[in-house]
């Protein structure tokens, strides 16, 4: 993994930190990132010693979205290239909402468009305070991709939604806790560091609970009280069969602090 040309990607004691890694062009989306982050999707749904995800990005901006010079250059191929590069784009996506390590992400200076959608795709999302959020795709003549037509809804609503995307609308950090998109805010200075001791607390947490987790919210707004009920049972029933569960069930009741392994 460490011949990407976009991205940085190292795991350290359970956590593996993805770093967008295009400062000069703003970290914007080009087919080399696309690629590269669905292969680092794929790595973290894989590698189980990967108990939590870390995305952050260097430079000024966290991603200003799509890389709008290349995707010019594509001339008349440009349709043919925008599904190749949303097809990586979607496949990073649903790898993280579905691979068992929860997502934590940093979002530092501008998240737009493309970069604003892959922002809140986080499990919990950390934004320095001088964050700012915007979708930008009309204002390009162009409508939203990366899965923000599917979380921002569930998130904050069909009203504020439809505003950030048909007005592109520019959120301080502050109004996106306030909306609830993010999480929490940071000081800028301390942003890489919390987002990292975030992510290094969820690598020694029961990871199989956190997955399920993941797996009952994601479907929650779709199922019947009743299916999502039975999805609970079925989810906590197999929790207390995994060492974890059992750690954890041991552990409180001898009053101590749990071991988790992930198993």
């Amino acid at each position: 993994m460490s011949d990407f040309e976009t991205l940085e990607f190292a795991i350290s004691d359970g956590v593996a930190t993805i770093t967008l890694n295009r400062p000069d062009a703003a970290n914007g989306l080009n087919m080399a990132m696309g690629r590269e982050l669905m292969l680092a999707a794929i790595r973290c749904d894989e590698d189980t010693s990967i108990r939590a995800v870390l995305l952050k990005a260097n430079g000024k901006m966290f991603c200003a979205g799509g890389d709008l010079k290349s995707f010019a250059a594509y001339g008349d191929e440009i349709s043919s290239a925008i599904k190749e590069l949303t097809t990586y784009l979607h496949a990073a996506v649903s790898r993280f909402a579905r691979m068992k390590a929860p997502l934590i992400i940093a979002v530092n200076g501008m998240a737009a468009g493309a970069g604003f959608s892959l922002a809140v795709t986080g499990d919990l999302v950390l934004a320095a305070e001088s964050a700012k959020f915007t979708m930008a795709y009309t204002a390009a003549g162009l409508s939203p991709d990366g899965s923000s037509s599917y979380f921002l809804p569930r998130l904050i609503g069909l009203r504020r939604t439809q505003e950030l995307m048909l007005t592109n609308r520019r959120l301080s950090a502050a109004e996106a806790l306030d909306w609830g998109l993010i999480t929490r805010l940071v000081d800028d200075e301390q942003l890489a560091d919390e987002a990292l001791k975030v992510a290094q607390q969820f690598a020694q947490g029961p990871t199989n609970a956190f997955s399920t987790v993941k797996k009952l919210l994601l479907t929650s707004s779709e199922n019947s009280l009743e299916t999502q009920m039975e999805l609970e049972a079925r989810g906590i029933a197999a929790m207390t069969t995994t060492e974890d569960g059992r750690e954890g069930i041991t552990a409180f009741t001898e009053k101590r602090v749990p071991t988790y392994t992930g198993n």
